[in-house]
């Protein structure tokens, strides 16, 4: 198979590429930077902007599948930019795989298109799409997600697969921040710390990918639907952020603050931040804290019974390897 991988520099998107090329697939990487490590496995690495719809389009050419990986996240930021490279972007994906007969195309979304600030526990995929908005970022995804499944069609077979919080080695952001913050004192238990969560280890997030291109096609059950991808088995929030952070000698999180407050301060640092027009990211904003304040877990049984999805990497072991490439960064 010959691949395009969007934004495959980043932390899902190169363990797309390494599950392909492990398997001896051909792999295309479009990606805003340039990646030496990347070349250095054999992948064809080009360069371009999302919102480059020409060079997105010359992307797409030649190849038989396209995992659109590649998205802006955060919790702060202007419309115009989350609204470019989400929306415009994945729309330039899904005209450069018309414009080159590309016949299948998985697309990265979040379970955050569902989420309105409420406990999520046991959510499916009947879940509907908000009618308020936290932030930017999960209503673009929202936006593109719809565009990718209503782009479905006989020549162009597409679905959208939701991660939940994906960590492992090599992430540069999720945990680092984690640890960054409790480092700096910064970190505090929003809410009564007994709340359930989701996430993903990446080796089973990028092994979805593939298992979900794999058996799209015309007529498949997967051609058009979303699906949620996880562990398989809630954590407990403020536990498992306490033993990450007991893998690089921290203490756990003692100090508490409860999600009224948590969303009250999120709210007001919001008005001050857009009033102000300050460009850095508030502390804490309303999606922030029901983020780390409320339930929220989802049921995989679509993607197990519909391509065979099941977390091969447990998280046990997704821990112990996690602590292995923190030691080797010590």
């Amino acid at each position: 198979m010959r691949a395009l991988v969007t934004g495959g520099g980043g932390f899902l998107g190169e363990y797309v590429i390494d599950h392909l090329l492990a398997r001896g697939d051909q792999v295309r990487s479009l990606a805003r930077g340039t990646y030496p490590q990347l070349a250095a496995k054999g992948v064809e690495c080009m360069a371009a902007d999302l919102r480059d719809a020409a060079a997105v389009r010359e992307a797409c050419r030649g190849v038989d599948v396209v995992y659109h990986v590649a998205g802006l996240a955060g919790i702060w930021g202007p419309w115009q930019q989350y609204y470019g490279i989400n929306v415009q972007g994945t729309q330039n994906v899904i005209a450069g795989c018309r414009a080159h007969g590309v016949p299948k195309l998985v697309y990265t979304s979040s379970p955050s298109v569902t989420f309105d600030g409420q406990p999520q526990e046991g959510v499916d995929e009947s879940a509907p799409y908000p009618k308020r908005w936290l932030c930017y970022y999960p209503q673009t995804k929202a936006l593109a997600e719809q565009a990718v499944l209503a782009a479905n069609s006989q020549a162009l077979t597409t679905c959208a697969l939701r991660p939940h919080l994906i960590w492992g080695p090599r992430d540069r952001h999720l945990i680092p921040r984690l640890i960054d913050r409790a480092r700096g004192g910064q970190l505090r238990r929003v809410g009564n710390g007994k709340n359930l969560v989701d996430m993903v280890y990446v080796d089973n997030a990028a092994a979805a990918h593939l298992q979900a291109a794999d058996a799209l096609g015309p007529g498949s059950p997967v051609a058009g639907r979303a699906y949620f991808i996880t562990q398989g088995q809630p954590v407990n929030c403020w536990d498992w952020i306490n033993e990450i952070l007991a893998l690089v000698g921290l203490p756990p999180v003692r100090r508490s603050i409860s999600l009224g407050a948590a969303w009250a301060i999120g709210a007001t640092l919001e008005g001050v931040y857009s009033v102000l027009r300050l460009k850095s990211e508030p502390r804490m904003t309303r999606f922030l804290a029901a983020q780390l304040g409320t339930s929220h877990w989802f049921k995989i049984d679509r993607a197990r019974a519909d391509f065979g999805y099941d977390p091969q990497v447990s998280t046990a072991e997704g821990m112990r390897r996690l602590a292995a490439s923190l030691r080797s960064l010590a």
